[in-house]
C-alpha cells in the first residue's frame, strides 16, 4: 500500500512516516502543499494524510483541487483545530476523516486502514476466529471449542485487539493506547493484570495456550506452531 503524507513539521512527519513504514506501508512525503498537490496529481495513492496548515498551498485548497480533478484518494485531515466547525469544513471540502493533534499513532494507523478497507469495498468481518477461539462482533459473544467465555468489557476489548492482530506481537504501549486510551506509564501493571485474568478465561481449561508473552517486547495471540 502506498500513502502520501503532506506535513510541514519535520518531527511529526518523521514520527508518522516511521510508524507507517513499520506497519508495511510505502510512504511518500511532501513538506508543503504545492509539492503535495503535484505528487497527488501525478501518482496513484491508496490514501493520503494531509495537514491543514501548510506552506505555499494550504491543506483545504489541496484537497479541493484534488476533488475538482476527480482524484478520489481517501484523505485523512490532520489539524490542531478542534472545533466542530473546523471538522465540518474539512469533511465538506472533501476530506474523508479528521484527526486532531496531538494523536496516538495507533489511532491514525487504524483510521488509515479503515479508509483503505472502505475504499476497496472490503467487507468488515463480523466474526473473528483464531484456532478454536471465536468472537462474534455483533452479539459480543466469545467461545472456545464451543465453551462460552464470559468477559468484562475491558477484557473483551483487549481480546478483540489481540485477535485482530493475531500472529503479530503487540507492545504494552500499543495495548494501553488502543484499549485504555492511555499514554505509556512504565509504573502501571494494568496490562499485565488484565492479561492474567484473560488467560484464566481463555487458556486455563485448555491444553493449547493461545496468549503468549514475548519477554521484553509484548504479547501475541497465536495458535501453537
Amino acid at each position: 500500500m502506498r500513502l502520501l503524507l503532506v506535513e510541514d513539521d519535520s518531527k511529526t512527519a518523521s514520527f508518522i512516516s516511521k510508524g507507517l513504514k513499520e506497519a508495511g506501508f510505502t510512504v511518500d512525503h511532501a513538506s508543503d502543499g504545492e509539492s503535495g498537490l503535484h505528487m497527488a496529481l501525478g501518482e496513484s495513492y491508496d490514501a493520503a494524510v494531509i495537514d491543514l496548515m501548510l506552506p505555499k498551498t494550504d491543506g483545504l485548497t489541496l484537497i479541493e483541487t484534488l476533488r475538482r480533478n476527480k482524484i478520489n484518494t481517501p484523505v485523512i485531515i490532520l489539524s490542531a483545530k478542534r472545533s466542530v466547525d473546523d471538522r465540518v469544513k474539512g469533511l465538506q471540502t472533501g476530506g474523508d476523516d479528521y484527526l486532531t493533534k496531538p494523536f496516538a499513532f495507533s489511532e491514525l494507523l487504524a483510521r488509515v486502514q479503515g479508509l483503505i478497507r472502505r475504499s476497496s469495498e472490503v467487507t468488515e468481518p463480523t466474526t473473528l476466529t483464531v484456532g478454536g477461539l471465536t468472537m462474534d462482533l455483533l452479539t459480543r459473544e466469545v467461545s472456545r471449542e464451543g465453551m462460552e467465555i464470559d468477559l468484562q468489557p475491558r477484557e473483551y476489548a483487549l481480546l478483540e485487539y489481540l485477535m485482530r492482530n493475531h500472529g503479530r506481537v503487540v507492545s504494552k504501549t500499543m495495548i494501553m493506547e488502543h484499549v485504555w486510551n492511555y499514554n505509556f506509564d512504565p509504573q502501571t501493571n494494568v496490562v499485565e493484570a488484565r492479561i492474567c485474568k484473560l488467560r484464566d478465561k481463555v487458556d486455563k481449561d485448555f491444553q493449547t495456550k493461545l496468549i503468549h508473552t514475548i519477554r521484553g517486547v509484548g504479547y501475541v495471540l497465536k495458535k501453537a506452531s
